[in-house]
């Protein structure tokens, strides 16, 4: 069994951005969403939280967008994103211990509560979200 160590480098970011979807991706909750929203576009989703997590957790300015308005209008509600909490938590454990790994943690809870709380606004009060 391979020795766990803290996120340091880009292929770190990698091994937990392809383990994290590999789970959500075959999960009876989460799977039919996102395989339904991203189709064949997995490759390219990947790239993107690859850049995403860079910037995030390495402070490597890589990802510049809006991380919200693709997730707008997803048909989501507290138990998706619990477990996508969970399987965020799991592979996080599964590979990684440190302080940027517990980063990770509280950032998944912070992107977590944000964006439902953004999810259940607009939906709540039929508004569009800006781009």
């Amino acid at each position: 069994m391979t020795q766990k160590h803290d996120i340091k480098s880009i292929a770190d970011i990698e091994l937990l951005v392809n383990s994290f979807y590999d789970s959500v991706r075959t999960d009876s909750l989460l799977g039919p969403i996102f395989n339904g929203v991203i189709q064949d576009r997995w490759p390219e989703h990947l790239a993107k939280m690859y850049r995403f997590w860079q910037t995030v957790l390495l402070d490597e300015q890589t990802y510049f967008g809006a991380p919200f308005p693709p997730h707008a209008k997803l048909p989501v509600s507290q138990q998706h994103f619990d477990q996508w909490l969970k399987l965020w938590y799991a592979t996080l454990d599964t590979h990684f211990e440190g302080e940027i790994a517990k980063e990770a943690k509280w950032r998944g809870d912070k992107m977590a509560a944000m964006f439902l709380a953004k999810i259940e606004y607009f939906r709540d009060n039929e508004r569009t979200a800006l781009v």
